[in-house]
């Protein structure tokens, strides 16, 4: 197999071969792969086959009922992907700079930062450049970094596990994540003193879903001061839900703390003064190291670097 930087010359690459392969590998039939993309089915199956003799392997498996992507296939099937993406995001930056527009950024976090760090990240960028368009999601650390593999993010706010690729993710460290039990304002327990884990382990819980992290580090909090984990759960990570729930309940959930208090400052929810030994892993700025960050991500980046500052550099000192 060819190895040489540019063997895609050689291979006289195609666009249309990129497109081939990532919606073949989505439908699983050459002929719908080849309706969707506009070209007859012998067209498509010579594209196919072009690409498969100049890298020297099979790319799909043929099946009777349709072709899936080899090891080699999944593998060119995710570099075509980013390739794909990464064009995309280029013609929609000459389409922003042609318009008079700076560019536009996707920016991914996951809950706590997502409600204190990038509100005031957007706003010192919007101040600086109205013009550039900023795209946010909010979504757990598996989705997000699916999504920044794929391209379609630039910047990530999240976590990194141990589960992860982390090949071309750099990681800048922010903070590590304390929770807290949350309740209804007025629930009997806020006015008692002196709480301890034995008082809440009958109490019904909303709590992370099984298999999360926090969820592990949940239940083994108690069985380390000798209780059992409390039996009477939800499992919910929406906020919505949690909060709904709460309000027409006397549940308790466990969230993290940055969440709890922006709640409770809008009293939808009381923090209950209740000590909870276990927090969620630390998380921090996720970048690729395989791309270089447009201007638009580079002013966005900055601003979340100032931005952090006064939230999370005392955290980080404290543990020195």
């Amino acid at each position: 197999m060819t190895t040489t930087p540019h063997w895609f010359l050689r291979a006289r690459l195609k666009t249309r071969q990129l497109l081939l392969l990532v919606t073949l590998a989505e439908e699983g039939n050459i002929h719908r792969a080849a309706q969707i993309l506009n070209m007859t089915q012998p067209a498509a199956s010579k594209l196919l086959k072009d690409l498969e003799d100049a890298l020297e392997v099979s790319l799909f498996d043929r099946l009777p009922r349709g072709m899936r992507p080899t090891w080699y296939g999944e593998t060119m099937v995710r570099h075509a992907r980013v390739a794909l993406a990464s064009l995309q995001q280029a013609h929609e930056e000459l389409t922003a700079l042609k318009a008079g527009r700076f560019g536009q950024v996707g920016v991914g976090a996951i809950t706590s930062p997502g409600l204190a760090l990038l509100p005031t990240a957007v706003a010192m960028v919007k101040q600086e450049q109205p013009a550039l368009r900023i795209a946010i999601e909010i979504e757990t650390s598996p989705v997000l970094i699916e999504r920044l593999q794929q391209g379609k993010l630039d910047i990530l706010v999240a976590r990194l596990f141990a589960e992860h690729d982390k090949t071309n993710l750099r990681y800048e460290p922010l903070t590590e994540e304390p929770v807290c039990a949350v309740v209804r304002p007025g629930h009997p327990l806020l006015s008692r003193s002196n709480l301890t884990l034995a008082d809440v382990g009958d109490a019904g819980w909303i709590v992370p879903p099984a298999g999360s992290v926090l969820r592990h580090r949940f239940e083994l909090m108690f069985q380390e001061v000798g209780l059992a984990a409390p039996g009477n759960v939800i499992e919910s990570a929406a906020l919505l839900f949690i909060t709904r729930m709460l309000e027409q309940s006397d549940m308790l959930a466990v969230v993290s703390a940055e969440v709890g208090q922006y709640y409770a400052a809008h009293g939808l929810i009381a923090i209950v003064p209740l000590d909870i030994p276990c927090h969620m892993d630390a998380f921090g700025i996720i970048t690729r190291t395989d791309r270089v960050p447009s201007p638009a991500a580079k002013v966005m980046m900055d601003a979340l670097r100032a931005a952090s500052l006064p939230l999370y550099t005392p955290q980080l000192q404290a543990k020195d």
